[in-house]
């Protein structure tokens, strides 16, 4: 943590320096001032850490922590000023020329003030800056640079990896599977050079399996020659050489070469080509990190013709998939199952029997205690090795409520917070405070993906490059946080693209210590205890806070909050304070809150809003004052209409307002649209504008927002038409189009489209009187909705060739009694057919959608069979009948029934009926 804490406390003062309005507001001489001390303070930081900040030198990493420690302070303080300052300004300029020259005296005050806070501030840095002057000179530190470094937990935790190689295989559990697996890919008879990745999240057991493959004898027998080699994240390749010849002579037998130290990397790279040359080699690569290892070390394992293998572990995903060769490929480690965890565990803690576990009553809480590993069985085996000396019950549950204290002091434990802080100081600057970001939300909380990415940017996280939108630069850090084992996606959309994710339970304590004691993020939650957590929060300075638990308003006393969240699993009711002016992201989602206090308005540094399935019924009237808000979220929330002045807002890219129809008329519009303001169409930036009613003027000046990327609207008539296709076709960044009409009779007149190309969801309520031309164009669409269309001719022909469509749903959408899905739809994974009244066949042809996953058949009550063809989607996974007719069903019910053949490939069959007694259903599967 400590380099990134370098970069983010020197590194972030600058650039906030760099502030436009500060360089015009009379304040840059101070400012330049702390450039130039800044600079000297942050080469001065990293040729510490570099070369003697985690070295065996005490007195260094103590100073250096120190330091560290400070400037990290001053970054948050200076950050605080210059928001705070910025606050002032904005209220000065949004104030009318007439009121100026009444507000300029408090304006001045105010700059004056900054001033002094900021001389104060560059007071420091000059102690702060004359400190490490004076120690630079000191013995302590000539002798640290001149001595090499020696990262002690690295080289610790590189033992305690190359221990796996004498484990008994008696202790191992769950390994049998994936030991079989990847023994026959190593004896496989291919007789080119296939490299084997195993991957997976640290401790997960990858050099655990890889050690025990390596050792046995059928992998023995195979091979001819042997070698094991540990690589460091710093690693020198002359020495992967060294390890390596040393480690083929070893096992060989044979006397290591004398001169071996005194060869360069020519002479090493032929000598392990001529040893190699003709032989079978395995070889083993524990923990690469980076690609770059096998562009190195490739030159050195030649690639012949006698079947020979290398092996490497990893945690990272890209250098699992990186392209080895024909033939190689990656072994992804699955976590224990929890019977193989109970086994693991049972083994260490209760070693010999379980007779203690059963008399003392320990069962239950040590299942409990089990659940925060997770399957990890790193976690688990150290876990377990803990408690074994534990005898009561009391004992057990104390470590169940202080296990983050644990994981951060307890030596048994210590192999575990040292492995996974391993992943965590590899990751690059940006991502390590993405990631701690995560912390924020509750242990195996469902975090999605677009509300992460909207509040990093919130935070200004995401680093800015040319060329690139900030939302794709926050969706790489998430990919790169997945390909790293650090987050775990737990549900994908369905078309392929990663939709929520959650942290490991282990890895989510780590991560929150680290983020307490940087200051970084902090929770209220059952471990917190009242006015002591909240003086926590006040005292260091956290710049994120959760609540989690039910709390009064008066416990956040900490004004330097940058965010708040509320999590869905702690409703309460709660109030906002006007001291939390510097506020950036405000999440409530889900809590009791009903009202916005007017203070809202004055939190001029807020950039996102989530007021999503909250209670609360209005905005405040003086909402248009947060001019830097991007996000507002009152999905499912009580709002109806948005406040007069939202057109001011310019910076808004995000508006997302849709909420359930509960009403009488919810089977058609049970969506509800919110009413819109006059203006609207003025926020030019506006990316998402979703779910608005659609109104004369907006429609006519829809055009004039060419950023929108997400369109909805409800309540669309017949006589919006021309001018609705004529502001569409002006939007050439358009991705998702959701257009519902007003009432199901009601046509949509959308023929005169043309700009669809970049279109790749499209939902249509309404009457369409004929298929539009313009449907064949679609060839970015991967989700297609028509509902309520009535189409009397086969729309089927018009869809069928779209090449990236995975999704289709078809809601009473065609009035014909047969419908034919005769060829195309050769990316189709989930079909919807619903509410088709007329509906008495349907058929697919050979050929037809062979990548179906998914089918649903819902209200079709006058279908009386499966559709004819089923049978050839040998891919389908699941078949959904819901409100069918009881023919349909009994057609497939039971080994006698008469389709029961066609459909036994299904692994899964769902029947969805309604009773008297509620709703249900049954599993037809075989």
């Amino acid at each position: 943590m400590a380099s990134a804490t370098v970069d983010f406390g020197i590194g972030r003062i600058l650039s906030v320096l760099e502030n436009e309005t500060l360089l015009l507001s009379g304040v840059h001489g101070e400012i330049d001032k702390m450039k130039k001390e800044l600079l000297i303070m942050k080469s001065f930081l990293e040729d510490t850490h570099k070369h003697g900040g985690n070295g065996s030198i005490t007195t260094t990493t103590q100073l250096f922590q120190t330091f560290v420690g400070n400037t990290r302070d001053l970054a948050y303080q200076i950050e605080d000023i210059l928001d705070e300052f910025g606050y002032h300004i904005h209220c000065y300029r949004s104030c009318a020329k007439l009121w100026r020259a009444f507000h300029f005296p408090r304006y001045m005050w105010a700059r004056h003030s900054i001033a002094q806070k900021l001389g104060v501030v560059n007071v420091m840095i000059q102690s702060i800056s004359d400190s490490m002057k004076r120690y630079y000179h000191s013995e302590n530190y000539q002798a640290a640079l001149l001595s090499p470094s020696d990262d002690g937990d690295a080289k610790w935790v590189n033992n305690i990896s190359e221990s796996s190689l004498f484990f008994s295989e008696n202790s191992l559990v769950g390994i049998d599977a994936p030991k079989g697996k990847l023994i026959g890919r190593l004896l496989s008879p291919e007789p080119q050079r296939i490299v084997v990745a195993v991957v997976g999240m640290g401790g997960s057991g990858k050099t655990t399996l890889s050690a025990n493959i390596f050792k046995s004898q059928s992998v023995r027998r195979h091979f001819e020659c042997y070698a094991w080699v540990t690589i460091s994240k710093s690693y020198v390749i002359e020495d992967v050489f060294r390890t390596m010849i040393k480690e083929f002579y070893k096992e060989a037998e044979t006397q290591i070469p004398a001169e071996l130290y005194s060869l360069g990397y020519r002479e090493l790279v032929e000598k392990l080509v001529g040893y190699l040359q003709s032989k079978r080699y395995i070889v083993v690569l524990d923990d690469v990190w980076t690609t770059g290892l096998w562009r190195e070390i490739s030159i050195a394992l030649p690639d012949g013709i006698y079947g020979s293998r290398v092996m490497m572990t990893t945690r990272d995903m890209n250098v699992a998939s990186f392209p080895y060769g024909i033939g190689s490929g990656k072994h992804e480690i699955e976590l224990l199952k929890e019977d193989e965890a109970w086994v693991l565990f049972s083994n260490k803690a209760f070693p010999g029997s379980l007779e203690q576990c059963r008399t003392q009553n320990l069962e239950p809480i040590a299942r409990k205690l089990l659940e925060r590993c997770q399957g990890l069985p790193l976690a688990i085996a150290s876990l377990g090795s803990m408690m074994s000396t534990k005898k009561f019950e009391s004992e057990w549950k104390k470590v169940y409520s202080t296990l983050n204290w644990e994981l951060n002091n307890n030596f048994e434990l210590k192999i575990v917070r040292s492995i996974l802080l391993l992943s965590f100081n590899d990751l690059p600057y940006p991502l390590k405070r993405c990631f701690l970001y995560c912390s924020l939300f509750p242990v195996n909380y469902r975090m999605k993906r677009k509300r992460l990415v909207r509040m990093w940017m919130a935070q200004r996280f995401v680093e800015p490059i040319r060329g690139v939108k900030a939302e794709e630069v926050a969706d790489s850090y998430l990919n790169e946080l997945v390909y790293r084992n650090m987050l775990q996606v737990i549900l994908w959309n369905p078309f392929g693209r990663p939709k929520a994710f959650k942290m490991h339970d282990v890895i989510w304590e780590i991560a929150l210590s680290v983020s307490k004691l940087e200051r970084f993020c902090d929770v209220y939650n059952d471990d917190s205890d009242g006015d002591d957590a909240a003086e926590t929060i006040e005292n260091y300075g956290s710049r994120h806070l959760c609540i989690q638990k039910e709390m009064t308003p008066d416990s956040i006393r900490a004004t330097n909050l940058h965010s708040l969240l509320v999590c869905s699993s702690a409703k309460h009711k709660m109030d906002l304070l006007p001291s939390l002016k510097l506020l950036r992201a405000l999440d409530l989602e889900d809590s009791d809150i009903s009202k916005l206090p007017d203070c809202l308005v004055t939190m001029f540094n807020l950039k996102y809003l989530n007021l999503s399935k909250t209670q609360v019924k209005q905005l405040p009237k003086d909402f248009h004052k947060l001019i830097n808000l991007e996000t507002l979220n009152t999905k499912h929330s009580k709002i109806e209409e948005l406040p007069l002045g939202m057109w001011k807002l310019q910076k808004l890219r995000y508006l997302i307002t849709f909420r359930r129809n509960d009403g009488h008329d919810s089977n058609w519009n049970y969506v509800l649209g919110t009413r819109v303001v006059p203006k609207i169409w003025q926020l030019k930036d506006l990316q998402v504008m979703d779910c608005f009613n659609a109104e004369a003027e907006l429609i006519k000046n829809l055009g004039n927002m060419t950023q929108l990327t997400r369109i909805s609207l409800v309540m669309v008539k017949r006589e919006h038409g021309r001018d609705l296709c004529d502001s569409l076709n002006k939007i050439r960044r358009l991705r998702f189009l959701s257009l519902t009409s007003i009432h199901e009779e009601e046509p949509l007149e959308i023929d005169d489209l043309i700009a669809t190309a970049s279109i790749e969801k499209l939902f249509l309520a309404g009457k369409l009187e004929r298929v539009p031309i313009w449907f064949n164009t679609l060839q970015n669409l991967t989700y297609l909705g028509l509902r309520g269309s009535q189409l009397q001719e086969n729309a089927i022909l018009s869809i069928q060739t779209l090449p990236r469509l995975v999704w289709l749903s078809f809601y009473n959408a065609y009035m014909g009694p047969r419908l034919c899905f005769a060829q195309g739809f050769q990316n189709l994974k989930i079909l919807e057919i619903v509410q088709m009244k007329h509906l008495t066949e349907v058929v697919i042809e050979d050929g037809a959608m062979f990548e179906l996953q998914k089918l649903y058949i819902r209200a079709c009550r006058g279908l009386e069979s499966v559709p004819k063809g089923i049978e050839n989607l040998i891919n389908l996974q699941e078949l959904h009948l819901i409100h069918v007719s009881n023919h349909l069903v009994e057609g497939i019910s039971g080994d006698g029934s008469v389709d029961r053949s066609r459909v036994k490939h299904i692994p899964a069959i769902k029947h969805y009926f309604r009773t008297d007694n509620g709703s249900f259903y049954v599993s037809l599967s075989s």
